[in-house]
């Protein structure tokens, strides 16, 4: 079964783009291509268990393993060794970035504090968006009573959109909530 938001997208979003956006063809309406979501944990290099624990929890909120970073410098001011693994990412595609998006955007953001809609700055010139998640824990397939240590993540949406206008077009038809 397709993800809800894939099929939104196929019904309704790419109607809306292609009247919005002026397009006489379906295919150069703007899509997302892949989501990825990185989180840095710099605690790792004196304590190996931060990052057993990172990897896990961005298992459980993504749902795909994730593929564990190293370093590509040595710095002595962090005590910092070339190749010492510093934190996860994972790239998600087809349903499972949908399904991803959609729980993003319908469930954990509101139960951010004191939320009002995300920037819309964060645009890269391109059409792609970056977003910043500084608490792993607005996801409910977190327990948070088995939460050592909060850890903050950031999200990549990479679009097939040509200007920044266009890809907030697309993410704010998939509703994505940009404050006003």
């Amino acid at each position: 079964m397709a993800a809800r938001l894939k099929e939104f997208y196929r019904q309704k979003v790419v109607s809306a783009l292609k009247q919005e956006l002026g397009y006489g063809n379906v295919m150069q309406i703007p899509r997302l291509v892949k989501i990825v979501v990185n989180m840095g944990l710099g605690d790792a290099v004196q304590n190996a268990k931060v990052l057993e624990t990172g990897v896990a929890e961005l298992t459980q909120i993504t749902g795909q393993k994730p593929v564990v970073t190293k370093a590509h410098k040595s710095i002595a001011n962090f005590k910092l060794r070339e190749g010492v693994a510093i934190g996860c990412a994972v790239t998600l595609r087809g349903d499972r970035m949908y399904e991803f998006l959609d729980r993003l955007v319908s469930v954990a953001l509101p139960r951010v504090r004191d939320f009002q809609g995300i920037s819309d700055k964060s645009f890269d010139g391109r059409g792609n968006y970056s977003l910043g998640i500084r608490e792993h824990v607005i996801f409910p397939e977190i327990n948070i009573d088995k939460v050592e240590q909060v850890k903050g993540f950031t999200c990549s949406f990479v679009t097939t959109a040509q200007t920044d206008a266009e890809g907030r077009a697309l993410l704010r038809a998939l509703g994505m909530p940009f404050r006003s």
